[in-house]
């Protein structure tokens, strides 16, 4: 790989072209984009990358490429896109929160034909996308994590080398698997504090003082459950069941029976069925105080 190496990012969605506009901005490398929408492309181009025809057209230019998609399904397949061209990326970088075992699965495939995939998923809200302040855990060898750190460091500003392939993707998995419980337990305890004739935005405030304190807490919760206001182009229902059921599949394969998560992953399923599968899943607290 040269001293600056060609850098691919496929997937410019709602945290990947604000992950990728700051690769373009810090890196010094220069930046090629490919993303099924159009416009998403253009904009990265007006920022300094140069656009792709198509996945394969990023693998014979890049040296590394950098994906942002919603599943490891999507993962998968474009990998097999960029193994297809007549050229190939050195390292592929997996920001996405993907499956643990498909994950290695896929390391290994890429190994074999002398490709390494590091699994880079991201954590914390699109405010630190757009900051590059985002805690990145990443799965890879002690060379291969030296080799991407710089890079990822355009993009995080905490970047912790969980261990292996696929470790990147346990941290990240459980990361949210504690957020989405802890969300659960706001939003019981605010409903109960209502219902005791407390106020709201009171409890909440307090309980930052006490060692109930949290980031859900003084972030999200705050800024969801007590106005009352759950849009639908934030982190959705449907996206906290997609991760929880990562966490509880992994549990499962360790032999941990996680009843917590289990209990909280029945709450977003019943919130997701009564319609707020596109809302900011904190919105399972209408569930919870009675109003879903």
């Amino acid at each position: 790989m040269a001293d600056t190496p060609v850098l691919g990012f496929i997937g410019l969605g709602v945290m990947g072209s604000r992950m990728s506009a700051n690769l373009i901005r810090r890196s010094g490398a220069t930046v090629v984009v490919y993303d099924v929408v159009e416009q998403a492309v253009r904009t990265a181009t007006e920022l300094g990358a140069e656009a792709c025809a198509d996945v394969a057209n990023v693998a014979e230019r890049s040296d590394m490429v950098f994906l942002s998609l919603p599943s490891i399904a999507e993962v998968e397949s474009v990998c097999e896109e960029l193994l297809a061209g007549t050229g190939r990326p050195a390292v592929i970088v997996d920001m996405s929160t993907s499956d643990v075992a498909r994950t290695r699965r896929l390391a290994s495939r890429l190994d074999a034909e002398g490709i390494a995939l590091i699994d880079a998923p991201v954590a914390r809200l699109r405010q630190a996308a757009e900051d590059g302040t985002l805690l990145i855990t990443v799965g890879a060898t002690e060379a291969r994590f030296a080799a991407v750190r710089p890079y990822l460091s355009c993009m995080g500003s905490d970047i912790v080398h969980a261990g292996g392939p696929g470790s990147g993707q346990v941290m990240k998995i459980l990361n949210n698997m504690v957020l989405f419980l802890n969300m659960n337990a706001l939003a019981e305890a605010l409903a109960i504090g209502r219902a005791a004739g407390v106020d709201g935005a009171r409890l909440f405030e307090t309980l930052q003082l006490g060692s109930a304190d949290s980031f859900a807490l003084r972030k999200t919760a705050t800024a969801t459950m007590i106005p009352d206001e759950f849009p639908a182009r934030a982190f959705p229902t449907n996206y906290a069941i997609k991760d929880l059921a990562l966490a509880l599949q992994l549990a499962r394969h360790t032999g941990v029976s996680a009843p917590a998560a289990r209990q909280t992953m029945g709450l977003l399923e019943r919130t997701r069925d009564a319609g707020y599968g596109d809302n900011y899943y904190p919105v399972m607290l209408r569930l919870v105080d009675g109003r879903g």
